[in-house]
């Protein structure tokens, strides 16, 4: 049975997110996350084409009338160690299919934050919590832009980046990723 435009999912409703609305492709479970790391820790970059178009397709609601895509950060030594920003390729995927500008490097990821592996949901916000800025010089005033990353697991990261979205005066804050992690009964 369709839920219909106005549905949200149970976490948002608990507590509103400071994005519009939010999309994944695929649900994170043991075959995407797969997928996921093939993209993520194998070096197979020649995946973000595919998930790309996929992404594109499946996320048309939050891309439609949106400026610019902007892909959430690495710091500079984890960009260094992988030598590629796995959500970035995504975003340029996403730009090839056909969607809204890239803004690869707006938001700046202004330290390292260990890896959100092993944390809990409070952790992972604690982790992340001021390690996103707006590059100086950019201007998201009044724009509609889409987030891009590989997983929503918590939230966390994406709450961050669109926290900052929004207090750079971001109309709108779509989120897009390739995989979202569902707690179990969802």
């Amino acid at each position: 049975m369709p839920v219909g435009e106005a549905a949200i999912c149970g976490d948002c409703a608990r507590q509103q997110p400071s994005w519009d609305r939010a999309r994944s492709v695929l649900r994170y479970d043991r075959h995407s996350r797969r997928l996921v790391l093939m993209l993520k820790h194998a070096d197979q970059t020649h995946l973000a084409g595919a998930f790309g178009r996929w992404m594109h397709r499946a996320g048309n609601d939050v891309l439609a009338g949106s400026d610019m895509l902007i892909p959430v950060p690495l710091h500079w030594t984890r960009l260094f160690g992988r030598r590629f920003n796995q959500a970035a390729l995504l975003a340029k995927a996403i730009q090839r299919a056909g969607g809204p500008p890239l803004a690869a490097d707006w938001l700046v990821r202004r330290r390292r934050t260990p890896s959100q592996g092993t944390l809990g949901p409070l952790a992972r916000a604690r982790n992340v919590r001021g390690a996103f800025a707006l590059r100086r010089g950019r201007d998201v005033r009044g724009k509609r832009v889409v987030l891009i990353d590989d997983v929503l697991t918590t939230g966390a990261t994406a709450e961050e980046c669109a926290r900052v979205l929004r207090r750079a005066g971001a109309e709108y804050v779509g989120v897009l990723v390739l995989a979202r992690a569902l707690r179990a009964g969802s």
